[in-house]
């Protein structure tokens, strides 16, 4: 029961702390964090009512007369690529409009984990949630709360809950922390649009979070959770290694008070020829209003 309570809490501690050691070792604020946050829970708002009315529509097409892998494969570029689409446009807007002007690397690492640690922190609230749920009703009798239709699913869905081995609750944390370094990279990724003025790198953005939705769609579909957990340990370290592949200094901010002594500098310098003007009232009458 314990493990749990720890798995939920470790969850949303994680990315938090995460956080707090990338801001304080980049001597900055929480202030990108929060906005890869809520650029997050934006895309989620826009992600999922998308995918539920896309589904209702493909339902009513001829795709439900096509083989079994023909569907498979489409379900699962396809899941691939609305997640991809809906939070890389996310990641593109915060850089674009919310970040700044100074688009660098340190930016990107700051946004990144805001953007993976709240999907970490809202997972691990839900997890909490369950299990503040699943201990109030163990040892009650539910066929009061629940409807008679309802009552042998809710009673197997808790007692699967209970009966769910530690170290399969375990794989949940696991992933989420290997799912921060996946989310960083992306927005490596993306800023490199403003770093190099390249457009390009919409696309391996989306390419690369496209192919990694989906390798864990098709893999939960025909494997098991391990396996799945494997794939995506491989694109977590491809991410670090993506990470510190792109990394690159942050621009310098030149000292306005610095550029205007070396200007006042450069004038003082500079020799200034003034020719002697004759004083006399007609050459005054000419310098009067000018």
């Amino acid at each position: 029961m314990v493990i749990r309570l720890i798995i939920g809490l470790s969850m949303v501690a994680l990315p938090i702390g995460l956080a707090a050691i990338i801001i304080t070792k980049q001597k900055s604020n929480w202030r990108l964090w929060w906005i890869g946050g809520t650029v997050f829970v934006l895309s989620q708002i826009g992600h999922i009512p998308f995918n539920y009315y896309s589904s209702l529509i493909l339902n009513k097409t001829n795709m439900i007369y096509w083989p079994q892998i023909k569907q498979t494969i489409f379900n699962v570029l396809f899941l691939g690529l609305s997640a991809g689409l809906w939070e890389e446009a996310a990641r593109f807007a915060a850089l674009r409009w919310l970040v700044g002007k100074t688009k660098s690397w340190s930016n990107a690492i700051q946004l990144g984990v805001g953007h993976g640690g709240f999907e970490s922190m809202i997972l691990g609230f839900l997890v909490l949630y369950t299990f503040i749920q699943m201990v109030v009703v163990r040892n009650m009798d539910i066929s009061s709360l629940v409807p008679p239709d309802q009552l042998s699913y809710t009673i197997e869905a808790i007692t699967a809950y209970w009966a769910t081995p530690w170290h399969d609750v375990l794989l949940g944390l696991i992933e989420r922390a290997l799912t921060l370094p996946i989310q960083i990279a992306l927005s490596v990724i993306m800023v490199q649009v403003f770093i190099r003025i390249e457009y390009k790198w919409i696309w391996v953005a989306l390419l690369f979070h496209t192919t990694v939705d989906s390798t864990a769609v098709l893999l939960m579909k025909y494997s098991n959770i391990y396996i799945t957990e494997i794939a995506v340990a491989f694109f977590s370290v491809l991410s670090i290694w993506i990470i510190f592949v792109l990394k690159s200094p942050d621009p310098v901010e030149e000292d306005p008070s610095k550029s205007n002594l070396l200007l006042f500098q450069n004038l003082s310098n500079k020799k200034v020829n003034i020719k002697d003007v004759d004083e006399s009232f007609e050459n005054l009458d000419k310098t009067r209003y000018q």
